[in-house]
């Protein structure tokens, strides 16, 4: 078919997109020949077309002036790249070699012909892609009407930020021991806070309009600990290195990059492409949707460099106005070829996964939600900040001394990912596992759910979680901080149960000080899990209280501080109810759970209430497993929360009562009196049940006694209550065994407190031996406190007066 002749017009000299020229990369078709086809990689190799049968370069040649095949490595042989993809597949049975001296570049004069060209290679039998590469701008948008951040949040605990605070404690949690290497176009490398590290550009010629961008970007990974500017999330890294792609190939440099790291070092890649200009007109999106960036990185994570990738940064307008929806859908997305490539559906046969970890940017404030022009979909581990991040910059002259609090973006989300991985790795390989992880371990580390911030409940679309570092150094990822706990009931392994949780071994209470107390209740004395060791008080002189803790975390725990506080006996022992009695510090609890002992709580005899029984919590903790502050207790979620879940807490309000009584002018002759209150909850109306577990001699009776006041809330529930009007109580018969729902669903006010007592009669004959008794309060199936009663023989001396 004949082919009209060239019409002659005016060359373009810039995208059609950038008119004001901000793009130093022209933009060029990308093609890789089929493996098999064996080709000289050098330019200029479209005049040897015939030769090597690589199609009809000379018929392109008369349709598109000005074409030229160059070499997409310029700064690297074959040889070396064959190499690497070697090297790759021996660390990673699943990494396909890639022939990367197949992949080259075409130039043509009319730029705005490229899709056309891509489109006709794409047909060709000897070429397996074909695609233009148009470079998008540097991946951050810094609005005028941004406010300055207060601070460096995204330093800061979950929900905040990722907390790498916490991670600073640690060996290695400061980046010590660890690499990274950040591909971009500029930096100014000796900025104050970034001159100590000694970068070297180990690729390309840094841009001097991209100085501010990359600045930026390394203040957030590792500006010094000095006594200027901000501080970097590893601010005492051992090697940072840069490549620039500035008037070079990304693959060139990221090949450069890959070359000068080892296996669990890091990579990050701050740069975005137009993916499809075509379909997605100005789209921005990630430098993997390109084929060759794609098998560069696949190449590094093979390798087992860790790889962090900006998302992109929404629909590119130009210079002048920030960056804007409409952002990428990853799982909707298809590239020139038709494929739904970044689409992680299990089901897609598209995907392809490069094993980078690709980051996308949130709002600065929790909860978290995505940016406007921030991408999303499954294909997206991880989100951080994108906006109001306070950090180094520069300008064109090259400025050592500026910093800003707005920088943004998903180039600014992803240095707070990349510091993440280099702690992360760098806790691992120092104290804890003694080895590094791969680039998927670190993956699936980052965007665990289970251990990272998730956004908002509002947020609908697919963006990952941030990663919260105390949960991933605490959790079962590292496990090295320590965890101490103190046990809800004999048998508590630490973990959240469904147990009993006011029965704890762990608060011993005696009338007398013990010698040595870690001799007598902790690891190897014979008591460890006796639940009898001391619980009544003397009145009249000085008591001691004893706590006994255990730690399942991956380190010793020092100066573990004990606290104790007593309440009246009650089936919810909520906050409003303690009384502090003090505390007691443990120098040292070793890892491994081992029962340790605290010194003696002194309660002094001033103190110490009425005659009468009392419950007690304790609270443990230190500086890295906090003990819990009793006014978030509270907070009815948080107090439903803590009793479960959090092992820093527990109560005891096992009771000692002797089954014989004496004589008690208000109780039934024979009976013993057990007194509790019932209270609500301490922030609004809730409904509460009440169940007795009696474990009982069949022919014991059991009595509930409470006010009239009671009654009146109570009635419906209550229809074979009997009225004593001269005391002003109401009587319930109970069951003496088994379990039985005093009421299931009752409105309590907020703050209620419902004073009753359980009448308990055990045949005289049956008196010798120990029974118990146990009520249970109950919020939406839950048990949310207990009180329990052992009934023991009277001695035969009892000349002491007790509480």
């Amino acid at each position: 078919m004949a082919h009209k002749p060239l019409v002659q017009k005016k060359v373009p000299t810039k995208l059609p997109h950038d008119k004001e020229g901000l793009f130093p990369e022209r933009a060029r078709v990308v093609i890789k020949f089929r493996d098999e086809i064996e080709v000289p990689y050098e330019d200029g190799i479209e005049k040897q077309a015939d030769k090597f049968q690589l199609g009809p370069f000379k018929d392109l040649a008369k349709r598109y002036a000005g074409i030229k095949l160059l070499r997409t490595f310029r700064r690297h042989t074959p040889e070396k790249l064959r190499k690497l993809t070697e090297r790759a597949s021996q660390l990673d049975p699943t990494y396909r070699p890639v022939n990367f001296a197949t992949y080259f570049y075409i130039e043509i004069d009319e730029i705005d012909k490229l899709e056309e060209l891509a489109k006709e290679l794409r047909s060709w039998p000897t070429i397996e892609s074909a695609y233009v590469d148009r470079a998008g701008p540097d991946p951050y948008v810094n609005p005028a009407d941004d406010d300055r951040s207060a601070s460096q949040g995204y330093l800061d605990p979950s929900p905040d930020g990722i907390d790498a605070e916490y991670a600073w404690g640690f060996a290695g949690g400061d980046g010590t021991g660890q690499s990274i290497i950040d591909l971009e176009r500029g930096w100014t490398l000796s900025h104050e806070d970034l001159a100590s590290h000694g970068a070297t550009c180990l690729h390309g010629t840094p841009s001097d309009s991209s100085r501010a961008h990359g600045t930026a970007v390394l203040g957030e990974l590792c500006a010094a600990d000095n006594t200027v500017g901000c501080v970097g999330i590893a601010p005492n890294i051992d090697t940072l290195n840069v490549v620039s792609f500035n008037g070079s190939a990304r693959v060139d440099a990221i090949i450069s990059a890959i070359d000068n790291l080892s296996f669990g070092d890091v990579l990050l890649l701050e740069a975005q492409v137009f993916p499809n200009a075509t379909s997605y007109p100005n789209l921005l999106g990630p430098i993997e949707a390109y084929d060759a960036d794609f098998d560069a990185i696949r190449l590094a994570t093979a390798l087992g460099i860790i790889v962090v990738e900006v998302g992109g940064n929404g629909t590119y307008n130009g210079p002048t106005l920030p960056t804007s929806p409409p952002a990428m859908n990853m799982d909707t997305y298809v590239n020139p070829s038709g494929l739904h490539i970044l689409n992680r559906d299990p089901a897609n046969p598209d995907f392809r996964d490069s094993g980078a970890i690709i980051v996308t940017a949130a709002t600065s404030i929790a909860p978290h939600t995505r940016l406007a022009y921030a991408p999303h979909g499954r294909r997206i581990d991880c989100y951080a900040w994108g906006e109001n991040i306070e950090t180094c910059s520069s300008n064109p002259s090259g400025s050592t001394t500026d910093y800003t609090s707005s920088f943004s973006g998903t180039s600014g989300a992803s240095p707070i990912i990349a510091g993440a991985a280099l702690l992360v790795q760098g806790i691992a390989e120092a104290a804890a596992l003694g080895f590094r992880f791969n680039p998927r371990q670190m993956r699936a580390i980052l965007s665990n759910v289970t251990t990272g911030t998730r956004p908002a409940t509002t947020e609908t679309t697919k963006i990952g979680v941030m990663p919260n570092l105390r949960a991933i150094i605490d959790g079962h990822i590292i496990g090295l901080s320590p965890d101490v706990y103190i046990r809800d009931f004999v048998g508590d392994s630490g973990e959240p149960h469904s147990g009993p949780i006011s029965a704890s071994p762990d608060i011993i209470l005696l009338p007398t000080s013990v010698a040595n107390p870690q001799a007598s209740f902790g690891a190897g004395s014979g008591t460890e899990n006796s639940s009898t060791l001391g619980s009544t008080a003397e009145i009249g002189h000085d008591n001691f209280i004893y706590t006994r803790v255990l730690n399942q975390g991956g380190s010793a725990a020092t100066n573990v501080e004990a606290r104790v506080y007593w309440s009246e006996v009650a089936t919810l022992v909520t906050p409003d109810l303690w009384h502090v009695i003090g505390s007691a510090t443990i120098p040292n609890v070793l890892t491994g759970d081992v029962l340790t002992v605290s010194p003696a709580i002194v309660w002094p005899a001033a103190q110490i209430p009425a005659e009468g029984h009392y419950c007690f919590v304790g609270l443990i903790g230190n500086g890295r497993d906090p003990i819990p502050d009793p006014a978030d207790f509270l907070d009815w979620d948080n107090f439903t929360r803590f009793i479960r879940e959090n092992n820093n807490v527990t109560w005891r309000n096992f009771n000692v009562e002797n089954n014989d009584p004496a004589p008690d002018p208000n109780t039934p002759k024979g009976f013993v009196q057990l007194r509790f209150l019932v209270p609500g909850a301490p922030d609004k109306a809730r409904m509460m049940g009440l169940e007795l577990i009696s474990r009982l001699p069949k022919e014991s009776k059991v009595i509930l006694e409470m006010s009239l006041a009671a009654d009146r809330l109570l009635s419906e529930w209550l229809p074979n209550a009997k009225i004593d009007k001269e005391r002003g109580v109401i009587l319930l018969p109970l069951k003496s065994t088994g379990r039985q729902i005093l009421f299931n669903s009752i409105l309590l006010p907020a703050k209620s407190r419902y004073r009753m007592r359980l009448l308990v009669h055990i045949p005289e004959k049956l008196r010798k031996h120990t029974y118990s008794v146990a009520l249970r309060q109950i919020w939406e199936k839950m048990e949310v406190g207990r009180v329990t009663w052992n009934l023991v023989p009277n001695p035969t001396q009892d000349s002491k007066e007790s509480v």
